[in-house]
């Protein structure tokens, strides 16, 4: 009788997985699929497309400016990453003591990310825009007018400036995930490793920082993904700009898909795939065993 039981409570829930598996094969594997046999046609959107093979991943790697979109992409993605994660640390170690007005903070600093990033891109391109953008008046206003550039005009200082932007905006969001694995940290924790003698700094290591794993998880892999996928902010800022010097892959399959090229484009878009899912693997698995030695 009791092995009955179990064996209808499993399948049970194997039926209750059910509409999951559909969902995602419904909204994931079957476009997978499609933009499969789409890439592997000259499919322009118009005309009956024609089987074309792997030409469309030939062409790709031998175009220099999806080359440097690549290198874009991955020069954007090296920056922003990071630096959202240390900021956003930063801020929750920060907010998570008991200071007066913490909430009123907490707000503001979120506030950025629930604000359109192409909005919030256009706000940044009106202020740094040289000679009459809101930093220039302030410079000139404080006698350092000699210090206003054109931020967006030079390809160096256009990716440094998107990744600030991004950072900026989006370091609040990674804050409340930071957070909500603060306060899941018992304070007995804490006040055991005082007793052992541990300090600041080797309560963080060996306490904040391990239990912490969680939260670190969800936002490395949510900022690896937005960073590579990056396309709102450098359309507002820059357009891709100067030239094709801060133009990513996202935005080049866009104007591949406009100009008519609807497998290639989608060829890019499976390799920009790929090249996220990467190091979202790579990650998951070094930190699948960093859980083990713990």
């Amino acid at each position: 009788m009791r092995a009955m039981i179990h064996k209808m409570n499993v399948n049970l829930h194997r039926y209750m997985a059910l509409p999951a598996i559909l969902l995602f094969g419904l909204f994931f594997l079957y476009p997978l699929a499609q933009g499969v046999g789409i890439s592997l046609t000259d499919s322009n959107g118009m005309t009956a497309p024609r089987f074309v093979g792997l030409q469309n991943f030939v062409d790709f790697f031998g175009d220099d400016r999806a080359l440097n979109d690549v290198k874009i992409t991955m020069l954007f993605a090296l920056g922003s990453a990071p630096l959202l994660n240390l900021f956003g640390l930063l801020y929750a170690l920060l907010l998570d003591r008991k200071l007066p007005g913490k909430a009123f903070v907490r707000a503001v600093v979120y506030m950025p990310a629930v604000i359109s990033p192409l909005i919030m891109g256009y706000i940044w391109y009106f202020i740094l825009q040289p000679g009459r953008g809101y930093l220039a008046h302030a410079l000139e206003g404080l006698g350092l007018g000699h210090l206003d550039v054109n931020w967006l005009g030079e390809s160096g200082s256009a990716l440094a400036v998107l990744i600030a932007v991004n950072v900026w905006q989006y370091a609040g969001m990674t804050m409340i995930v930071y957070l909500a694995g603060l306060q899941g940290i018992p304070a007995d924790l804490y006040e055991a490793s005082t007793i052992d003698g541990a300090g600041r700094w080797q309560s963080l290591r060996y306490v904040t920082l391990p239990l912490l794993y969680p939260a670190i998880k969800i936002n490395v892999v949510t900022n690896i993904i937005g960073s590579l996928s990056v396309f709102e902010i450098i359309v507002a800022l820059t357009d891709g700009g100067p030239g094709y010097a801060t133009e990513s892959l996202s935005i080049y399959i866009l104007r591949m898909l406009y100009g008519s090229f609807t497998g290639y484009s989608t060829a890019v878009a499976l390799i920009l795939f790929v090249i996220i899912l990467i190091p979202v693997a790579l990650f998951l698995r070094f930190t699948r065993k960093s859980e083990y030695e713990l």
